[in-house]
């Protein structure tokens, strides 16, 4: 592969030194932005982010942005030249950048990578500590031979419970998937019923024909042609019809017995489970065979589940968490489905093997080391659970967080704890390696450019994914530093013009429930700390302080808009003159964008340009069919001058700025090959819509009024736009917009 070097830029040619005291250069972003050379950038990264962006692989974090896109925003403002020249050079970029919604880091981890100082806070503590391990150093060599060690260790205890018998050569093999369903009994005549939605557990892409269970013995047979109710197969073992269809359908499940339908829910204790099939690899025949190898679980293969049950109930000490599954709008799925604690969400086998794997990782004398296996181990978390579901097209175990949320499925599928290097994917060796190429992108970061239709690694030596954690605010001189807080952004000390600028990804009001989720991984890692005696301060990642809209908890659209506009005082005061705001934001519902319009009036900003990024990727499983955008708009913002100044746009001549703006953010986006859809325009409309109101409304802006009146006043201020929009000849989205815009009208997802 290629390898091109450039000279290195220093950041004093950038913009006159953005680290030395005085006015900072303004307005170079708006200009400077090419949006197409970015889309085409961030589109290609979130096709296989980990790829363009390692560092990710570091923990788990929903919802990240594209890294490229905040390179492209900080060269865009900072860099001198053209973006698409400066996006592959070396900088050494100074001054301090800060980001008061961190989450898993991206702005803070490309600021720090072109040389910044930075600023980072989070309220979920699960976040400030995938940043920090993210940002720290670490002697790889001794994490790489402590984690052969611990899966060396931890692998002679349990390794027994994780191997089958082939049924071609009667060899001890490597299970690598078992596959649970869910059971119940029926409430009419009592008999134990397994909760099928359908039969399948392979389809014929990755293996050369469909694999179906025997609805009535269970026996696993391969097909052609799947067979269905209409036209079934007959299984060989006991001649029952063998179908696609399951005994449940809609939320009912048929009785085998006495044919009885009965709903499967609420219930008031976990569901019990029965394992019904493997996939295994024979390390003496896989390679002499087409496709992958299943089995029916033989007795012994039931046996070695009961062994880890004994084994549990024989160690009472193991380091498992008893935390209970608080509700939620989120966790609340669980509770209906009688999961009550977090343990419950893990079964014997899971519990017995993670336990003593936790106990081995603690006994780790190297405390950052120790720290980065930890940070393995609750990642791995994501595949070693009863909520993790069988891929039968992929044939693979998928991610708990495979959606934002907590899905819960009648099949579930248990992975191998430790893993074979190169074989399947999710156990504790494939996060050690993941780990450690994130670890090594930090040290030597790459970009990946476009060559044709293929791509090449661009080196970029001297720019670095590292900082010196200090618990001050960064001075913006020397090493390069990390202030990174745990706590309310709001709260957090700064100086009036310490920061040359703010980029931030924002919580997207109820679109992700960040701390629900987080909540999984983090009862697992507080109680690892407090073991080793510095434990987490609260027992869940919630916080009031959390911007999320959430049902369950009274948190709406008056919280979110106070919330986040005390954010934005905050971080708006300590900006140097004329530097940036820059935040990005996405939402289905154009309504739930005037939080943003009274928090950037609120902290004395306008808004000088909304730009158009990709930030999805449409294949995901919460974007895929639900007509959702992959767009999101990038906000930059700036300090008003003193005094109020001129009065913005008319709402009538606002609508048609709105109009024109779309029409070029399309022609920019497509040219950077995306391919746009109804709500992409939708969302793009929705943030030229916004920034218009912040324009208009600027010079009678009342910021100590009661917020509902502001949220009153901003989405008065969206509606007569959208009225005009509505009434122009625009058919991109006006009527859909005008819905949204409606004050009162409920945001969705």
């Amino acid at each position: 592969m290629p390898r091109i070097r450039h000279p290195v830029d220093v950041g004093a040619q950038a913009r006159g030194a953005p680290g030395r005291k005085g006015p900072a250069r303004a307005g170079r972003l708006e200009q400077a932005f090419d949006a197409a050379f970015a889309a085409g950038q961030a589109l290609r990264e979130k096709q296989i982010q980990q790829s363009y962006r390692p560092v990710i692989g570091v923990h788990k974090w929903f919802a990240r942005r594209p890294g490229t896109l905040f390179r492209a925003l900080l060269l865009s403002e900072f860099a001198p030249g053209p973006l698409g020249e400066a996006f592959y050079r070396p900088h050494r970029l100074s001054g301090v950048i800060g980001d008061p919604f961190m989450g898993g880091g991206t702005p803070v981890f490309e600021a720090n990578r072109l040389g910044f100082h930075v600023v980072g806070c989070d309220v979920n503590p699960m976040a400030h500590w995938i940043v920090a391990r993210s940002l720290a150093s670490l002697d790889l060599d001794r994490f790489a031979a402590e984690a052969r060690s611990v899966a060396s260790d931890v692998e002679s205890a349990v390794g027994p419970l994780y191997r089958t018998r082939c049924e071609r050569c009667g060899g001890e093999a490597d299970a690598k998937y078992f596959l649970w369903v869910k059971t119940a009994h029926c409430p009419g005549c009592g008999a134990p019923n397994d909760l099928f939605p359908g039969h399948r557990l392979a389809e014929a892409v990755r293996h050369p024909r469909h694999v179906l269970a025997c609805p009535g013995c269970g026996a696993l047979s391969e097909h052609a042609v799947p067979p269905t109710r209409a036209h079934p197969a007959h299984c060989d073992a006991c001649g029952h019809e063998v179908h696609l269809e399951g005994n449940v359908s809609r939320g009912e499940a048929g009785c085998r017995l006495c044919g009885r339908s009965f709903p499967l829910g609420p219930r008031t204790e976990a569901p019990a489970h029965r394992m019904w099939a493997i996939e295994y690899r024979c390390g003496a025949c896989y390679g002499s065979l087409e496709g992958r190898q299943f089995k029916r679980p033989a007795a012994e293969d039931l046996e070695a589940f009961r062994e880890a049950e004994r084994r549990l109930a024989r160690a009472p000490g193991l380091p498992i968490p008893e935390d209970a599954i608080p509700p939620g709008d989120e966790s609340d799925r669980l509770r209906r489905w009688g999961y009550r604690r977090y343990r419950e969400m893990f079964g014997a086998r899971q519990l017995l093997g993670l336990g003593l794997l936790l106990e081995r990782i603690l006994a780790v004398s190297d405390g950052p080391v120790r720290h980065a296996l930890l940070t393995v181990f609750s990642d791995t978390l994501r595949y070693q659970n009863m909520l993790c579901r069988y891929d039968t097209w992929a044939l693979k175990c998928q991610d708990v967080f495979s959606v934002h949320g907590f899905p819960v499925g009648l099949v579930a599928c248990e992975n191998g704890l430790l893993g074979r290097p190169g074989i399947g994917s999710g156990s504790f060796r494939h996060f050690v390696e993941k780990y450690l190429r994130a670890k090594r992108y930090c040290r030597a970061p790459f970009e990946t450019r476009r060559v044709g239709r293929g791509k090449e690694t661009v080196p970029v030596p001297g720019e670095t994914i590292e900082a010196r954690l200090v618990d001050r605010p960064p001075r913006g001189q020397g090493e390069k530093e990390a202030y990174l807080v745990n706590a309310p952004a709001a709260d957090v000390a700064l100086d009036p013009g310490s920061l040359d600028g703010v980029f931030t990804d924002p919580p997207y009001f109820d679109n992700v429930q960040y701390a629900e989720l987080m909540d999984f991984c983090f009862a697992w890692l507080r109680l690892a700390l407090a073991r080793e005696g510095s434990p987490f301060p609260r027992a869940s990642t919630r916080s009031p302080e959390e911007l999320t809209g959430n049902e369950t908890l009274g948190r709406g659209m008056e919280h979110f808009a106070d919330g986040l506009s005390r954010v934005f005082r905050r971080f708006a005061s300590a900006l140097k003159p004329g530097a940036p705001f820059v935040f990005t934001y996405h939402h289905n519902d154009p309504a739930a964008y005037a939080p943003l319009v009274v928090a950037i009036l609120d902290a004395g900003l306008t808004c000088t340009a909304s730009l158009p990024a990709p930030a999805e990727m449409s294949a995901s499983l919460h974007i895929a069919g639900t007509g959702s955008s992959v767009l999101d708009t990038v906000f930059v913002c700036r300090r008003r001058s003193p005094g109020r100044g001129p009065a913005g746009p008319e709402p009538a001549a606002a609508a048609r700025e709105c109009e024109a703006a779309l029409r070029a953010d399309a022609a920019a986006v497509r040219k950077g090959g995306v391919r746009l859809r109804p709500g992409d325009l939708r969302c793009l409309l929705a943030g030229h819509v916004a920034r218009a109101a912040v324009r208009s409304l600027h010079a009678s802006w009342a910021a100590e009024a009661p917020v509902a009146g502001r949220l009153r006043t901003v989405q008065g201020r969206l509606e007569e736009i959208a009225c005009h929009l509505a009434s122009s000849r625009t058919r991109l989205a006006g009527r859909r917009a005008r819905g949204g815009f409606r004050a009162g009208a409920a945001p969705g997802r």
